[in-house]
């Protein structure tokens, strides 16, 4: 597989502060990790000339993006409907619950027009994360 073949896309709501951020792209990443493909990682580890092991990374690009809420959420909802992209998002209930079971229940008693978006993680071909992600501004440190 060509390291250009796939892509993962991080996209971030313009009203998310930098420290946010980092949280919202953290937990989405360890939730692509599990739930990806195996194809997702290069060399599981790596092994230095001094003999010590580091964990690999993914061998596919990783952007990270901003858009304004109302296109992260579009975003979100046209990747969902394409069967090849995993799909992870973090509505702000994941920010104001401590608990899983807290998450739980707040998640499950909205209906998804009443969750507000902070980020997302788009994972799969590189045309089709493209063609939701192309013109997503990179984020970087304002």
């Amino acid at each position: 597989m060509n390291y250009e073949d796939k892509k993962i896309v991080g996209i971030i709501a313009t009203n998310v502060d930098a420290s946010t951020a980092l949280n919202v792209i953290g937990h989405l990443a360890v939730s692509i990790g599990k739930y990806s493909t195996p194809d997702i990682m290069g060399k599981p580890t790596i092994t230095d000339n001094s003999g010590i092991v580091h964990l690999g990374i993914s061998q596919f690009p990783f952007i990270i993006t901003k858009v304004k809420p109302i296109k992260l959420r579009n975003a979100i909802n046209k990747a969902k409907e394409n069967p090849n992209l995993l799909v992870a998002d973090y509505p702000r209930e994941m920010l104001e619950t401590r608990t899983d079971d807290e998450l739980v229940r707040s998640i499950t008693s909205k209906s998804e027009d009443q969750l507000e978006y902070l980020g997302a993680i788009i994972y799969g071909n590189t045309d089709e994360v493209n063609e939701i992600t192309g013109k997503f501004q990179l984020w970087k440190l304002d």
